[in-house]
């Protein structure tokens, strides 16, 4: 690698037969021989003086070596000398320098002391004389020179705070201290002059010397200032008081107009005649607004309080209008700087919200904003409140808004009532298969009423009064699916309570069974389609009223009661629509049942029951499924639960058929099958687009059908030997219950001794349980039949029934 070589001699892996090879691959090349050895000798010659010369090179190396190290050492040794010199000469030279400037350092000390001496003698001059200045002019009550020299008096004094403890020192600030005090006291008089706490206002109007002495004010303890801004905003409001006392007509809320136009007047004529007194950065206006709000929130709560038998809902919501009004005009005007801490809590912006039963809720309490139900999908942010003083007189409403809703829960009543008598007097919607079950009009209404109440009442309370509203719109939302929805839906003549329509059957062929007529099927369809629309919408509901309410409160804003009695108007209404058709298809499997299957003598079409039964489903799923257009889900679960009870009671009405012959169950079984095509064609039959039947209802119907063909299958097979049967059933079926086994057995028409052998076989050739009894149990457990699963169904149905 260091000297890279392409002489084969150098390889690692030389091979010398392969090198000699090379140099004579012919015979002829020997010829040669005497040449190559020359020249390999020569090589070797020339590599052993290469050598030796090398060898005699390394002789005098460790000679040489040893004098290089001596010779480095001793240059370290004069190195490490000279640096040891340049040392000394630099500690010298410190120390030289320390010695010249030592002087100098005493020098720039007492500079500094003495500059310090000069300006605190300076300041000490300045104090003195401001304190002589301060207490004449204070006499003589020249505030406006008082305003600047008391600041500059103040700042200086601040200088002398590590000198307190010198006497001269004390005794200025003291001086200071009683100049402040007699500010205060003087300037509180002069205001008590001009503005009178009895008696009229003083005829000549602000004076300079009292906007000089705001200006005093301001540099006086912040007590001085505030004792002023409220003597001031006190006499300014006396005449509010007694204008509007409590005894007075004008304080009614029927008048309340007039306290806020009073109030504006007031606020033009002190801009007028004292905008100009106040320093701006007081507020003035905004505090004597703010004083007049907290005044009339008291004076209104007490009036209230005493006559409240006298307030009624429009009165209240005229009063809330006019006082709501008036807080947004104090907003446009004010920043709300002065509003004392926790007076009025400043609004918290809410969080970015997705909910679609949001929309702009700006207009007034007339505004009605129908939810649609292709708005669900466009988000719209909250409207953040920017009103600082919301609140701030109509909080005293809020006791009394019981009034406005009990109010609400009369009009909601009388809604209810109406839409009652109008779904009597118009009769149910009409059908229209081309669009789809419609949504009955009453649903919209009233959720357009809830959304102008919530709104309204939002405006007025965020606390107490919306959990009350909330109660009444659940109760109302109760009211709503029992007595319109479930109130309305068809009834059946049974007198199991409506559950079931079996008893509508007769039994004697050929008689017609009560069905649903076409209106009813498409009322049933409607019913269910406006139960939907009120469950999704009922659930944007809660959530909007979350959003208004206030946050502490959310936890009892619950609306899933209400959701669930919806769900419940879905499930009665997709059960009734699957009993309607289930009980029509009856007759047809009675009929099934009573034929005379050991006569049939050969295999043809489809038996006329198939047909019967198609028929029943081409008449009813098409009316079903275009009503159900905008609700597919609920279809899809139509579909299934007609699936789990059709497919049991068809494989009960087999097992009765009995005896059955040969000829007899190749018949059944090609009808099973046209039955199992039917089934697996019906979410689109009738139906011009041919959509993919859902996966979970395809896998019932193949499951159950399934098994029907196998019981024929079973009921085909020779029952000789028996050993054979018996698997081939267990194998087939996959049943180890002795009911089933016993029911293939009369279909076969065997006598009753001939099925006691069988049985006992039967059971000696059950597959044995993995361990112990309990686990054969469930075995048989582990994969319910369809029947099993229609029972279980049906029993949680009737058990939710007789709960409600």
């Amino acid at each position: 690698q260091v000297f890279p070589s392409q002489d084969p001699l150098d390889r690692a892996d030389f091979n010398a037969v392969e090198y000699i090879n090379t140099l004579f691959p012919t015979e002829q090349s020997l010829a040669n021989i005497d040449e190559v050895v020359n020249k390999i000798r020569l090589k070797i010659r020339r590599l052993d003086d290469n050598i030796r010369t090398v060898v005699r090179g390394q002789t005098n190396v460790g000679q040489d070596g040893r004098q290089a190290l001596e010779e480095a050492q001793k240059a370290i040794q004069q190195l490490f000398g000279k640096i040891k010199d340049i040392k000394d000469k630099a500690e010298k030279s410190e120390q030289m320098v320390k010695e010249i400037t030592r002087d100098i350092k005493q020098l720039d000390h007492a500079k500094r002391h003495l500059t310090t001496s000069i300006t605190t003698l300076n300041h000490l001059h300045m104090l003195a004389g401001g304190v002589d200045s301060l207490e004449a002019m204070t006499r003589r009550r020249q505030y406006g020179e008082v305003a600047n020299l008391l600041q500059g008096v103040v700042n200086v004094l601040e200088h002398f705070n590590k000198y307190m403890g010198i006497p001269q020192i004390r005794q200025l600030s003291e001086r200071v201290k009683a100049a402040q005090n007699e500010l205060g006291q003087q300037i509180l008089a002069d205001f008590e002059e001009a503005f009178p706490s009895q008696g009229t206002k003083r005829p000549g109007g602000p004076s300079n010397v009292l906007r000089d002495a705001c200006l005093v004010a301001n540099v006086l303890d912040p007590r001085i200032k505030q004792e002023i801004i409220k003597k001031f905003i006190k006499q300014h409001l006396s005449e509010y008081l007694v204008l509007f006392q409590e005894n007075q007509d004008v304080a009614w809320l029927d008048k309340i107009d007039r306290r806020y136009a009073w109030i504006k007047r007031q606020l033009v004529d002190y801009e007028e005649k004292y905008g100009r007194m106040f320093p701006q950065e007081w507020c003035m206006t905004e505090r004597i607004a703010v004083e007049f709000c907290h005044v009339t929130r008291t004076e209104l709560s007490k009036i209230m309080r005493t006559r409240a038998k006298e307030i009624e809902v429009k009165l209240l919501l005229f009063a809330i209008q006019r006082t709501t009004n008036f807080e947004g005009l104090l907003a446009k005007r004010f920043s709300g700087c002065t509003l004392a801490d926790g007076t009025v809590k400043k609004p918290e912006v809410p969080p970015p919200s997705t909910n679609p039963f949001l929309e702009d809720e700006t207009g007034t309490e007339t505004d009605e904003i129908v939810i649609e139900k292709s708005d669900t999908d466009k988000p719209k942010k909250p409207k953040v409140p920017d009103n600082p003083f919301h609140g701030i007189v109509s909080k005293c409403f809020e006791p009394h808004l019981y009034v406005y809703i009990e109010s609400q829960d009369k009009n909601l009543g009388e809604l209810i009532d109406r839409f009652v008598a109008d779904f009597k007097a118009q009769g149910p919607p009409k059908p229209n298969v081309d669009e789809g079950g419609a949504v009955l009009p009453s649903c919209a209404d009233l959720f357009v009423y809830y959304k102008k109440c919530m709104v309204q009442c939002s405006q007025l309370s965020t606390g107490e009064p919306m959990i009350a509203l909330t109660t009444i719109f659940q109760k109302y939302l109760r009211e709503y699916a029992w007595k319109i929805l479930s109130g309305n839906l068809p009834k059946t003549t049974s007198s199991s309570g409506g559950l079931t329509i079996t008893s509508l059957l007769k039994e004697k062929e050929g008689s017609e069974v009560a069905k649903f007529t076409l209106e009813e099927l498409c009322l049933i369809c409607s019913i269910l389609s406006t139960a939907e629309y009120c469950l999704a919408t009922t659930q944007q509901l809660e959530e909007k009223l979350k959003e208004k309410v206030d946050a502490s409160l959310v936890e009892r804003i619950n609306l899933t009661g209400e959701m669930d009695t919806f769900s419940i108007v879905i499930s009665n209404s997709i059960q009734l629509l699957v009993q309607d058709l289930d009980a029509a298809c009856d007759p047809a499997l009675t009929a099934m049942s009573k034929m005379q299957w050991q006569n049939v003598e050969h295999v043809g079409d489809q038996s006329p029951y198939v047909t019967s039964v198609i028929l029943h489903i081409k008449q009813n799923v098409p009316i079903i499924r275009d009503n159900l257009a905008s609700t597919r889900k609920y279809f899809t679960q139509f579909c299934i639960k007609f699936a789990n009870s059709f497919i049991p009671k068809f494989i009960n009405h087999l097992f009765k058929c009995k005896p059955i012959s040969m000829v007899g169950a190749e018949q059944l079984l090609l009808d099973t099958h046209s039955l199992k095509m039917v089934l697996l064609d019906l979410p689109s039959i009738g139906s011009q687009v041919v959509r993919k039947a859902p996966a979970s209802y395809t896998k019932i119907v193949v499951k159950g059908m399934t098994r029907a063909e196998m019981i024929l299958k079973v009921v085909m097979a020779p029952h000789e030997p028996p050993v054979v049967f018996v698997d081939n059933y267990i194998k087939l079926l996959a049943d180890c219950s002795t009911d089933t086994f016993q029911k293939i057995l009369d279909m076969k028409g065997l006598k009753r001794s001939e099925q006691s052998s069988m049985l006992d076989l039967f059971r000696q050739r059950l597959p044995a349980p993995p361990s112990g009894v309990e686990n054969a149990g469930s075995l048989s457990l582990s994969a319910p039949t369809p029947e099993q699963e229609s029972s279980r169904i049906r029993k949680l149905e009737k058990l939710i029934k007789k709960r409600l």
